[in-house]
């Protein structure tokens, strides 16, 4: 049987412009939530939101970001401290070989920011003024199209849509690729990029978000009584997984091992989950049966966890009916917002770090829970047991999707 380690981590987020200070903040318990200061805030009913600490423009040259848009300039940031962390080389990717490479990084949405930039400019100042990059830029597989370009994959360039839930299945589709002997190695993830007025005009409407304009950081408040609503936020998270021998081969540093996934379907809704959370759940059994774990193997739950009233019921349920009270159970979100596609592997790499230091970040702003909850909630940082043990990252979808992953502490370098 395959085993699929992680040897990479990469990540810009609201808490940091890289996975160590992104790390340390989410221990500290900081909120990446802010109010938005463009002019264009000002007449929306939402004003805050999860804005990447360390901008794009700081470390992508100018020229070359006038034809990524947001949300590729942002996977591209992650992937190269993920490719480098891994122990390659970004500028000359050669240490491997390109027809055992693949890429499956995500996006919910894709280049919004280019597409809606655009389509102003068009109605402004004409058609002649509209950026040729538009489409190549606009295109919902153009993050992983350009992190293909740049790490030099030729055994397939992924990009799974399915809403909040994308980048978590762009990591199980690359385990199943890896366990089919497709490839040796994968650069995986996701990325999104939609602060801007006609997203949060339309979540707003939808009555999804918070609006808590005056306390930004008190916005996100998973399994709180007060909760109103998630924090739209920005970001991407990368992961360089392989092969166990493939990484034994070169003396790679082993942070975690990749255990297996479970995707499932509601089929109930557009937008709301299933109530029971039988799918829900339904997801994490087949994580589990695809690892070969039992659910007292798993001692930790990063959340889906949005904030959001019917979706952190639905998700509580889900977690006790698969896996009992014995996990404990965060949400990042909490402090980082809601990424979008870009939040399973955001998650999935807190998972890989809770592992590697026996430590769970802090659920914060859970002032007054919800009464009843039947799963054990970090509200300060708690610490794991020692020995090999395993995690959950909860990812769920618009329409229904259901994505769990399994990290454990297993073939770990210590």
């Amino acid at each position: 049987m395959t085993t699929i380690v992680i040897t990479g981590l990469g990540a810009t987020t609201p808490l940091g412009g890289d996975v160590p200070s992104t790390w340390e903040a989410m221990l500290a318990g900081r909120s990446g939530v802010r109010q938005i200061q463009a002019e264009w805030a000002a007449e929306l009913p939402v004003r805050i939101a999860g804005q990447v600490l360390v901008d794009p423009s700081e470390r992508i040259d100018r020229v070359k970001a006038r034809r990524l848009d947001r949300s590729t300039q942002l996977a591209l940031i992650a992937a190269q401290e993920a490719w480098e962390d891994a122990g390659f080389t970004w500028e000359h990717p050669g240490a491997v070989d390109p027809q055992r490479l693949i890429v499956s990084v995500a996006s919910g949405i894709g280049g919004l920011h280019s597409l809606l930039d655009n389509w102003d400019t068009h109605k402004e100042k004409g058609y002649r003024r509209v950026s040729p990059f538009t489409i190549p830029m606009l295109m919902a597989n153009a993050p992983a199209a350009n992190v293909g370009l740049a790490v030099g994959a030729k055994a397939g360039v992924h990009a799974p849509v399915s809403a909040c839930a994308s980048s978590n299945e762009a990591i199980s589709l690359a385990i199943d690729r890896l366990k089919l002997g497709r490839a040796d190695i994968a650069v995986v993830g996701g990325t999104e990029s939609t602060i801007h007025p006609l997203p949060i005009a339309a979540f707003a409407q939808m009555q999804a978000l918070s609006k808590r304009n005056d306390e930004p950081e008190r916005a996100s408040r998973p399994w709180d009584r007060g909760r109103d609503g998630f924090v739209l936020a920005e970001g991407a998270a990368v992961l360089v997984v392989e092969t166990l021998e493939h990484a034994l081969a070169r003396g790679a540093r082993i942070y975690a091992t990749l255990a297996g996934s479970g995707i499932t379907s509601d089929s109930h809704d557009i937008v709301q989950p299933e109530p029971s959370g039988e799918g829900q759940a339904g997801a994490v059994l087949k994580a589990l049966a695809d690892s070969g774990l039992s659910a007292s193997d798993i001692k930790h739950v990063n959340a889906h966890g949005t904030s959001t009233p019917q979706g952190d019921l639905t998700e509580a349920q889900s977690i006790k009916m698969a896996l009992g009270t014995g996990p404990i159970v965060t949400s990042t979100k909490s402090m980082t917002g809601h990424l979008l596609g870009g939040a399973g592997s955001l998650e999935t790499l807190a998972c890989v770090l809770a592992l590697r230091d026996r430590l769970v970040p802090p659920t914060i702003n859970l002032d007054d829970p919800e009464p009843g909850l039947p799963i054990d909630i970090a509200a300060t940082v708690r610490e794991l047991p020692a020995g090999d043990i395993a995690a959950v990252n909860n990812s769920f979808g618009f329409g229904g999707h259901n994505v769990a992953v399994i990290v454990t502490s297993e073939h770990a370098t210590r």
